[in-house]
């Protein structure tokens, strides 16, 4: 077996990358595991205007990569595309299995984010990538979606974005939100009201996506929560922004966490009830969820995680 790690970092979004040049910095020699997805969710989001030091905004990908690039010089290592598939935390040295190969760590921090939360359907399922999506980043430019119908899901800042992106492509964009007015925050609010080709549908749910037997998107069934009232939307696609699941399941059983499987940590602090395991990102914050406060979690978890190793 190869030589114990000092710290082996899971996930590589903000917190990830945050925390990886931290503690490379500190000459701990970190290795990240990146995920299936490298820079995590916010290589989904075509503009970020709201993380410090970048007044005309940065694209998701661009940040992701520039991040990296800053962990990298400062000595980070860097396992591409590597899943961890199992942990092992009853005591340290924790072992951590990566595609296959059993890494031992002295310490671990977990960044491994969260992913997009699903309505549920059959229907959602089968039609996924044929009309059903998550990104309109990704997907919003195919030939299949332009000057067509689109629906998006939700009411938060991640659904107003992809609905305004969405207006560059689609003919039309319903907002299909179950409340009557936005959760997301004002200046988003506001531009999505704002635009001519977006219209709010308000206080509805959508209850079924069709067509499975076409295998393809053709329309939405939607209920009004109030009426009980039953539409029928026709559209190309359906962009579900609502809400996200923290990618947790790896630790279950082994670190605590909340009903809805976010993991807990001794606040301020990113230690979990695991000492030597620090928990940062979106897999722990669950009120905020935002990529600045993401980034100073991860730099709290190396700053953590290095006090640790030099007490051993």
């Amino acid at each position: 077996m190869a030589d114990i790690e000092n710290v082996v970092i899971i996930g590589s979004g903000c917190a990830g990358w945050t925390s990886a040049t931290y503690a490379a910095r500190a000459n701990l020699k970190p290795l990240v595991v990146t995920g299936r997805m490298p820079g995590g969710l916010l290589t989904t989001t075509s503009l970020v205007e709201n993380y410090p030091g970048f007044h005309e905004g940065i694209d998701g990908i661009k940040l992701m990569e520039e991040m990296q690039k800053q962990a990298e010089r400062f000595g980070a290592r860097i396992r591409f595309n590597s899943q961890v598939e199992k942990v092992e935390l009853a005591k340290p040295p924790f072992r951590l299995t990566i595609d296959g190969e059993i890494i031992e760590s002295r310490a671990v921090i977990i960044a491994t984010g969260a992913g997009h939360r699903h309505l549920g359907f059959e229907s959602e399922k089968k039609l996924e990538m044929k009309g059903v999506t998550y990104c309109a980043t990704c997907d919003g430019p195919l030939p299949v979606f332009r000057n067509k119908p689109l629906v998006v899901v939700g009411g938060g800042d991640s659904a107003c974005e992809e609905a305004l992106y969405l207006t560059r492509f689609g003919s039309q964009v319903y907002l299909v939100h179950r409340r009557d007015q936005l959760r997301a925050s004002r200046i988003m609010a506001e531009r999505l009201l704002a635009h001519p080709k977006i219209k709010p549908v308000w206080d509805t749910v959508v209850e079924d996506i069709l067509d499975v037997s076409k295998d393809t998107v053709t329309a939405v069934k939607l209920k009004n929560v109030k009426t009980r009232r039953k539409t029928t939307l026709p559209c190309a696609g359906v962009f579900i922004a609502v809400g996200h699941v923290p990618s947790t399941e790896l630790f279950k059983g082994q670190i605590q966490m909340n009903e809805a499987g976010y993991l807990i940590v001794q606040s301020p602090t990113t230690w979990t009830n695991v000492p030597g395991v620090f928990a940062c990102g979106d897999c722990v914050d669950h009120i905020y969820r935002q990529a600045v406060t993401a980034a100073g979690t991860g730099c709290a978890a190396a700053i953590d995680a290095e006090r640790y190793l030099a007490a051993l």
